[in-house]
């Protein structure tokens, strides 16, 4: 039973008797009907409780996804205006611009299908069947990289997945650990023999340097022991000399294959910009990428992935960007490119020749 339908039931038993007088001199209410009861009876549980029988594949998850999700999540959960990012982050909870997301952040696949399940999509709640929930499930965890694309999520292989921060999840034990330290009497007076400065606020540069104190001076008048100078910043090293792509071959384009390109670049919008004025999104702008060294778009932050790949002379000639957008993840692990990679390899070519079309 649900948590709420456990507070209605509380709320009778309360009531006691005066609710049966109620309902018997008034005819005020009666038994919540089964079907009634399963309608909110919807929640699932880290425990699979409440799992419908099901399943959905990413490739499927995505064209869901296309069609009900990325108006707002975006087309790879890179999320859209202020609607909320839903993928990436790995590994920046600990930073000081932590990325709160499936992937980095929840500890539980049951609140990623709970979630979809009751209140998505925004306006259309519980409109999704249940094959639909485990595809955009499955299309989520494979966006976070926790699967591959040929992954199938379902009911009986749903509490297999583990999620990357689980583990930072535990029980609270303030109540035994943390709250019995501020349960003493607390000091008020002559609490520190001396007062000094054990750390710097080097980002503000606020650490008196001379061995006054902040505002005047420390315990009575004494000044603060003379702090040692912040040591020097290293020196920053310089970037890597990148070697010229070698020219390409100029040859005419196939404007029939161009125009095929144009329809498939839809799909990249979101991400990626050509064209007069295109400057860097999600993805970098990808006017003249063809024959360049890859990773050297002028103000892009690339994975560190992509940018020792250039580093080490990788050129996007037609026949490497192809293999590059038919599976990212397979042609370069570690690249911040979350699309799935295109199938077709004819689509894969006039995407190239479209891109071609924009040497600069």
């Amino acid at each position: 039973m649900s948590k709420f339908l456990k507070l209605i039931a509380g709320a009778a038993l309360l009531t006691g008797t005066s609710a049966i007088a109620q309902e018997a001199t008034l005819g005020l209410g009666r038994d919540a009907l089964p079907e009634e009861v399963a309608a909110w009876n919807i929640d699932v549980r880290p425990d699979g409780q409440g799992l419908p029988v099901g399943s959905g594949d990413v490739y499927t998850g995505e064209e869901v996804w296309l069609e009900k999700c990325s108006v707002c999540h975006g087309d790879f959960a890179e999320g859209a205006g202020r609607w909320p990012v839903l993928a990436g982050g790995d590994g920046s909870l600990a930073s000081q611009n932590p990325v709160k997301t499936i992937g980095s952040y929840w500890p539980y696949l049951s609140t990623v299908y709970d979630y979809i399940n009751r209140a998505m999509p925004f306006g259309s709640a519980q409109s999704l069947e249940p094959n639909e929930v485990y595809a955009l499930t499955a299309y989520l965890l494979y966006s976070n990289d926790i699967v591959d694309d040929e992954f199938e999520l379902s009911n009986e292989n749903f509490l297999d997945v583990e999620m990357p921060n689980a583990a930072n999840f535990f029980d609270d034990d303030r109540v035994a650990v943390e709250f019995p330290l501020f349960a003493v009497e607390a000091c008020m007076t002559n609490c520190k023999d001396s007062v000094e400065i054990t750390k710097r606020a080097a980002v503000v540069d606020v650490t008196p340097e001379d061995g006054a104190s902040v505002g005047g001076s420390l315990e009575g008048g004494d000044a603060a022991a003379p702090v040692t100078p912040a040591e020097e910043a290293p020196a920053v090293e310089e970037a890597p000399v990148v070697e010229e792509a070698p020219a390409v071959e100029e040859a005419a384009l196939d404007m029939a294959l161009v125009a095929e390109g144009e329809k498939s670049f839809r799909q990249c919008k979101s991400c990626h910009q050509v064209g007069e004025g295109a400057t860097n999104r999600t993805g970098p702008a990808l006017n003249g990428v063809v024959g360049s060294v890859a990773g050297v778009h002028d103000g892009f932050r690339y994975s560190s992935a992509m940018a020792d790949a250039g580093a080490a002379g990788l050129i996007w000639t037609p026949e490497e960007l192809s293999a590059f957008l038919a599976n990212p993840k397979d042609y370069m692990s570690g690249t911040k490119m979350t699309f799935r990679g295109v199938r077709d390899e004819a689509e894969i070519a006039g995407l190239v020749e479209y891109l071609k079309s924009f040497p600069q």
